[in-house]
């Protein structure tokens, strides 16, 4: 048998499931690490046997994970030597040992952690440096001198214990630097299972601070060794699932870590991933932050409201206080929590999990003033909000919630799992309430515009369904329930009419003013989507697309306020400066941060030749314009993603000037750049549905509006636009969106003759075109 063989082998064996599926975690951990024990120890004794040591003691142990007896599939194997030999007899006596023990490791594919030390090297490692001292923890004697075993884990112990404060701050630092770089478990699209907010380490941390000192009530330890095993699991699936080590769970990865992982589909995979990390880290933030608070100074109560003290720096529950006798004590506690940035404390939170009902009906009298009053503390509501889901009591409150809880949304446009997206987007609406004449209406609406996403079906329409039932039961007026559901309905009308419609063209405004039907729906809306957008995630929202929004609500509330529509329709573009280069018939090329603007003699293909230049430096296109003159003139302006590398402008415009020459072969290089480009990872987990075209005739009032969604690949808006060309369409406005792997392309284009598309036939001929360009 070959040593990758042998490998193999073991990792077979440790699992007892006969259809290959992993259902415990630490149980296929452990029998990974009993039998790769057997393995080790079998070396070892050769490895004595072949070199005998006959001037001391000689001890193996395993540490870190191994050690703990968490044997991953592809994880390292850490392995401490240990000896009390004389310096000089070291090089003579261990070091042969230590070679045949090693490199038989080595040879059947094992990662391997390994030193040799003498006991005072070891003591003095311990001492000096944090991740010896956790490692040798949970060591455990495998071969050798079990004297000398017990001897150097007692003294890592005594040393560990004995730089208490050392090690404790140390530790604490560790553990915040390592969840700022990794990022949450519960959120990312790609989450650090072991290092992650949330993840492995942290647990592990807060049992080492334990071995310290740290108290841990022993219902969160249950707590987090149930998490930890949902997590342990992922992760032991993920190895066997890739036949590699590693610790982030990949989007490619994920269907197949479901299948070995014993998991309905990935869907369900990620959603226990994400609320495994949710509970871990905040118990881990609880207990790390409750330590803190032990070390102040203890004051007598402070009275916040009636039945509400602030103590010991936590919001309880005042002495006599009834959640049973006053049911909205619980948002009064997350009120107070919240505007005083500190915790409710466990006692409180037990209480209320064992007093309060659901709220299946109608909210208690001043309920809903106190869910306002929380939200719109704004960020300081949600580590509030994130405690009282904790204990489920927010969808207690709320039983309709309950499908949203810790759902993610597993595409890289979204950031957050569906819950947090939507307490996120209540805090961001708190900080933009002065521009609303309905403050509570905003957060209320912010909190809601998605609740539909955890049922089937359209999730707008869902939301719309649940907020008619959810606005009653708060006790809203009927007139305040159909502004909700009109924020619910609407809440994509503005960003989506903003970068994919022409905002100059009277049908555009005309159509979103009749949708939104007052100023104050206007504001709510404005507000919100810019509340939205940021809670989605950094590609969401930018200056771009925040002039956009900003720039149609700005037309619609003109209209909306009583102006005609005809004066909402102002250009931006050409600008002064283009038109002045236009009628001196002037050739140029300018470019102003992310806006490239060509102002050159009107031609067949010149926007098309344009995006083709644009694509072969890699510059990904997020929104155009076209205008031409009477004279002859064309001017075309594309704004760009500027790398954070830059761009060339010098080679960009000389190739603008090849291409509009008609002296740059665009197409051949375009299939060359292709053949070399890099394949972009998946990026979202549902994909792209087939291609499709769609004619919008009540988009404009002067073009034909054509849609075009597909996959996004390089050169499509070159191939996309050319393909217009070619039947004698003129290009008068784009709007080119990029989301995820899909881009949605949007063209308002005339004839020839200066018409609209409406003859079947040609239509018929355009999508044929469009398709097999995107093809």
């Amino acid at each position: 048998m070959t040593p990758q063989s042998v490998r193999t082998e073991h990792l077979a064996d440790a699992n007892d499931a006969d259809d290959g599926v992993v259902r415990g975690g630490m149980d296929y951990c452990r029998r990974l690490a009993e039998i790769t024990d057997d393995w080790v120890v079998d070396l070892f004794d050769r490895a004595i046997s072949a070199h005998p040591v006959m001037a001391g003691r000689l001890a193996l142990l395993a540490v870190g994970g191994y050690g703990r007896g968490e044997l991953a599939p592809y994880s390292d194997l850490d392995l401490l030597l240990v000896h009390d030999l004389k310096p000089r007899k070291v090089a003579g006596a261990v070091q042969p040992v230590a070679e045949a023990l090693w490199y038989p490791l080595w040879d059947a594919g094992v990662k391997l952690g390994h030193a040799v030390r003498s006991v005072k090297e070891q003591a003095a490692i311990v001492a000096n440096d944090l991740d010896s001292a956790t490692a040798l923890l949970t060591a455990r004697p495998l071969a050798g001198d079990d004297e000398l075993s017990d001897e150097v884990i007692a003294t890592g112990r005594t040393v560990w214990q004995s730089n208490r404060d050392q090690h404790l701050a140390e530790l604490r630092v560790r553990v915040r630097d390592r969840q700022q770089e990794a990022g949450d478990v519960a959120y990312r699209l790609e989450p650090d299972l072991k290092d992650g907010h949330g993840g492995l380490r942290d647990v592990q941390s807060l049992k080492w601070a334990r071995e310290n000192g740290l108290s841990i009530r022993p219902e969160d330890v249950v707590d987090l060794d149930h998490c930890y095993e949902t997590l342990l699991r992922a992760r032991v699936a993920l190895h066997l699932a890739t036949a590699r080590t590693g610790d982030v769970l990949r989007l490619e990865d994920q269907d197949a870590t479901a299948r070995v992982g014993g998991w309905r589909d990935a869907d369900v995979l990620m959603g226990d991933v994400a609320a495994a990390g949710r509970t871990i880290a905040w118990l881990v933030d609880e207990n790390w932050g409750r330590a803190l608070v032990r070390a102040g100074e203890s004051a007598p109560d402070r009275p916040i409201a009636s039945g509400i003290v602030l103590r010991e720096g936590e919001i309880e529950l005042a002495a006599g206080a009834s959640a049973v006798a006053d049911p909205t004590l619980v948002l009064q506690a997350a009120v107070a929590a919240a505007r005083h940035e500190c915790r409710i404390g466990r006692a409180t939170l037990d209480r209320l999990h064992d007093e309060i009902e659901p709220w299946p009906g109608t909210w208690p009298v001043g309920a809903t003033d106190e869910l306002i009053a929380l939200l719109l503390e704004g960020h300081r509501s949600i580590p509030v909000l994130e405690a009282l889901d904790q204990r489920d009591l927010f969808a207690r409150l709320l039983p309709e919630w309950e499908p949203n809880r810790s759902k993610p949304q597993r595409n890289a446009y979204h950031r957050y799992t569906v819950d947090r997206h939507l307490w996120e987007a209540a805090a961001n609406a708190a900080e933009l309430v002065h521009r609303v004449a309905r403050p509570d209406l905003l957060v209320l609406g912010a909190l809601f515009h998605d609740v539909g996403k955890g049922y089937p079906g359209d999730h707008t329409e869902a939301g719309m369904d649940l907020v008619r039932r959810i606005g009653p039961r708060l006790g809203l007026p009927s007139a305040d329930v159909d502004t909700l559901v009109a924020m619910v309905e609407h809440h994509l009308l503005l960003p989506d009419v903003a970068v994919r419609r022409d905002l100059t063209d009277q049908a555009t405004i005309g159509q979103v003013a009749d949708a939104v039907g007052s100023v104050e729906r206007l504001d709510l809306l404005h507000a919100l989507t810019e509340a939205d957008s940021l809670a989605t995630g950094p590609s969401a929202w930018g200056s771009w697309k925040e002039e956009l929004v900003n720039d149609l609500a700005a037309r619609v509330r003109h209209v909306l306020g009583g102006g005609n529509v005809a004066e909402a329709t102002w250009r931006l573009f050409p600008d002064a400066d283009t038109l002045a280069l236009m009628a001196a018939g002037d050739v140029a090329m300018v470019r102003s941060g992310d806006l490239i603007t060509v102002v050159n003699p009107d031609s067949a293909g010149m926007f098309s030749q344009i995006a083709g230049v644009l694509s072969l430096h890699g510059l990904d296109v997020i929104g155009a314009q076209a205008h031409s003159d009477e004279q002859g003139m064309a001017a075309s302006q594309f704004r760009i993603v500027v790398p954070e590398s830059g761009i060339s402008w010098r080679s960009i415009k000389a190739d603008l000037a090849r291409a509009l020459a008609l002296e740059l072969a665009i197409e051949a290089r375009l299939v060359e750049r292709a053949k070399t480009y890099r394949r972009r990872r998946v990026t979202q987990a549902q994909q792209p549905g087939p291609p499709r075209v769609v004619f919008d005739d009540g988009a404009s009032s002067n073009a034909t509006v054509i849609e075009i969604r597909a996959v996004t690949k390089i050169g499509i808006l070159h191939r996309i636009t050319k393909a217009i060309s070619e039947l004698g369409l003129d290009i008068r406005h784009a709007s080119v969106q990029t989301i995820g792997m899909e881009v949605v392309d949007t063209f308002y284009v005339r004839t020839a003759a200066g018409g609209l598309v409406t003859d079947k036939g040609h239509r018929r001929e355009i999508e044929r075109a469009l398709l097999h360009a995107v093809s």
